[in-house]
């Protein structure tokens, strides 16, 4: 007998021989039937799996948290597709499919792109094959035979050929199909029970251009058709979320293939909400003692040299460009640049903290195909600061810092806080070529973070390898409307960069002494966040943020002029308003200021006009009845005012 240690603890003991199956089946028949595949000592394993000494056992099932148990029953489900594929198109050659982090692809080598309705059939083939129960085996070969029974697979040849001397080489069969994997996988085609094709899109055959072009299939599948529907409207609100969609829908911005990918053009309106957005962070700012600067978009190599990017950063910044005697490259990041301002004059440890702010461009060589509208970008804002302190200071400001962050999100924005999450980045010790080499640095800032974070009473958890190359940092993790988790707001300690640049102040006892910098990001990029707002809200922002917060809609042209008087005295409060004069119903005017997303639109007949008046329609609440101009104007400008 053989002693099993389960997840709660309890113990187990079967005999030698025993599967991950028939051990989920003695603790239920209702596990088993649920079981996707196990786990002993931290290995994923397949449901046929032998358990041969004593050891620990996790069973993994498709529930909502366990996704090495979901990824097993779409793995099962993408060697479906593929059999399907394989009934249908017997000429196929077969590339991969993997499951992802919400169900699973298959890249295939065919003739020509699926069509929609190659879709249909192949998910329609899928269920039959779900519904014949294909038994699915295991088995292992030796090399040579490996490579035989894939001849005629080019795809999978290639990949037998670069496993190490020894490895296995395992294969799982379902009838008339046979796929190379290592698993692990379901008993058979039977216990999945829902399909679903999602799109399909041309892959190059591992990531790169140089190779040929495939077809990839996307899919998913669950145990029950309700996970099926719940899904299915997560991806019609996820649609009706993206900001790319927002923003072509609301004119915010645009791209064009003759400026470049990741190179987004910000139209009137959007430029309206990014200029309101950087007003407001600079202006919080100044209350708390910051001083903002503005420094070049270019440096020399030899900036970068001393700062330590061009070592640990450089693949990820545009090519150089010669100029004369100097070597010129676009920023990265702006530290650098800060470091050399503080350096431009002597400092006495009074004067500390000097707070140093920008809204920068910054440059990162992003891949064509990483962009992705604004929230992956080559050029972006970045809302950066650094904050020279004392060592003694480095807990007061980075306190101010994080009460910086829960003003912004929380009280101005209305974010909850239970969708934050504080994560303590550190570098990871195993791989110190990626970080500035000095472990007393490290350590004296890691465990400066961490006291720091205690002692403010914030639950946080701790990251390696997540730290920048030359500090840790507190990142604050937020919860997306789609389930992501992103990193905007960051705060991080950096012992090195004084060290590298040389700088110091004069001490309170007269000697020379070495300030620690603060590198800090509010928003984060301008055009990141902007991305964020717009699916977090889905283009309905605001008020205060809303590039036109009131469109004012004549009934007729008789009030054309009253309109635009009205118009005058918003526009002399501040408040962006426009007057839709155009010869239209009214009902085509109210559909068209309510498609794009007008916080309040004022309507105006002969009525209105004699008595003063407007009647109020709200886009949230819908008609709030008729009200004097001076009344409404009184209101919206403390809405405004409250970031209501």
């Amino acid at each position: 007998m053989i002693k099993v240690s389960l997840k709660d603890d309890s113990i187990l003991e079967v005999e030698e021989g025993t599967s991950v199956i028939e051990v989920a089946k003695k603790i239920s028949e209702g596990l088993a039937r649920a079981t996707t595949c196990g786990e002993v000592n931290g290995k994923i394993v397949d449901l046929r799996h032998e358990l041969k000494e004593d050891c620990n056992l996790v069973i993994h099932t498709f529930k909502n948290d366990d996704l090495e148990g979901k990824k097993a029953y779409w793995h099962t489900t993408s060697h479906i597709m593929a059999q399907a594929v394989q009934r249908l198109f017997p000429d196929v050659k077969f590339a991969i499919g993997p499951a992802i982090e919400e169900g699973f692809y298959y890249d295939f080598d065919v003739e020509k792109p699926f069509t929609d309705e190659d879709k249909e059939n192949i998910e329609q083939e899928m269920k039959k094959i779900i519904k014949e129960n294909i038994e699915i085996e295991r088995f292992s070969l030796p090399r040579n035979e490996a490579l035989d029974l894939m001849k005629n697979q080019p795809y999978k040849k290639e990949l037998i050929e670069e496993l190490p001397e020894g490895e296995e080489i395992s294969f799982y069969k379902q009838g008339d199909f046979t796929d190379l994997c290592a698993g692990p996988h379901l008993e058979s085609t039977g216990k999945v029970k829902i399909v679903k094709i999602l799109s399909s899109s041309g892959a190059y055959w591992r990531g790169s251009e140089k190779n040929k072009m495939l077809q990839r299939i996307y899919a998913i599948s669950f145990p029950k058709a309700s996970e099926l529907e719940e899904y299915l409207q997560k991806l019609e609100d996820a649609k009706q979320r993206d900001h790319r969609k927002i923003g072509k829908d609301l004119k915010l911005f645009m791209t064009h293939k003759l400026v470049g990918s990741g190179l987004p053009m910000y139209l009137p309106d959007g430029a309206t909400i990014r200029r309101i957005l950087e007003r407001y962070i600079q202006d919080k700012e100044l209350q708390l003692g910051y001083s903002h600067v503005y420094t070049p978009s270019l440096a020399t190599t030899d900036l970068y040299k001393t700062s330590g990017h061009w070592d640990h950063y450089k693949d990820d910044m545009f090519p150089i460009m010669q100029m004369d005697n100097e070597e010129l490259v676009l920023r990265p990041m702006n530290c650098p640049h800060h470091m050399l301002i503080y350096k431009n004059e002597l400092r006495s440890y009074r004067d500390l903290p000097i707070k140093i702010g920008e809204l920068a461009h910054d440059f990162r060589y992003e891949n064509s195909g990483a962009v992705c509208g604004l929230e992956r970008v080559r050029q972006m804002c970045q809302n950066d600061a650094h904050l020279f302190v004392r060592p003694d200071q480095i807990k007061e400001e980075v306190g101010k810092v994080i009460n910086l962050i829960f003003e912004v999100y929380m009280k101005d924005f209305g974010f909850d806080r239970d969708r934050f999450a504080f994560r303590l980045s550190l570098r990871d010790k195993n791989n110190k070529d990626k970080y500035i080499d000095n472990d007393e640095m490290w350590n004296t800032a890691e465990s400066q973070l961490r006291d720091i974070l205690k002692e403010l009473n914030i639950d946080f958890y701790e990251a390696e390898g997540e730290a920048a190359f030359y500090g840790p940092k507190i990142d604050i993790q937020i919860k997306t409307a789609l389930g992501h988790d992103v990193t905007i707001p960051t705060c991080q300690l950096d012992f090195a960069l004084p060290e590298r640049f040389d700088l110091n102040y004069i001490g309170e006892d007269g000697d020379s002494h070495r300030p620690v910098v603060i590198h800090r990001a509010i928003l984060g990029s301008s055009d990141r966040f902007i991305s964020f707002l717009l699916e977090e809200t889905k283009g309905i922002l605001p008020l205060w943020i809303s590039p036109k917060q009131v469109r004012i809609l004549p009934i007729t042209n008789k009030q054309h002029e009253y309109c635009f008087k009205i118009k005058d005295e918003l526009l002399k409060e501040g408040i962006r308003v426009e007057v839709d004069s155009r010869n239209e119903k009214i009902g085509y005017k109210i559909r068209e200021a309510e498609l794009s997303k007008i916080p309040y639109m004022l309507i105006v007949g002969q009525k209105e006009e004699n008595n003063n008046s407007v009647s109020i329609r709200s886009f949230k609440e819908g008609d709030l009845g008729i009200s004097e101009i001076e009344e409404f104007k009184n209101k919206i400008i403390s809405e405004i005012k409250n970031k209501k």
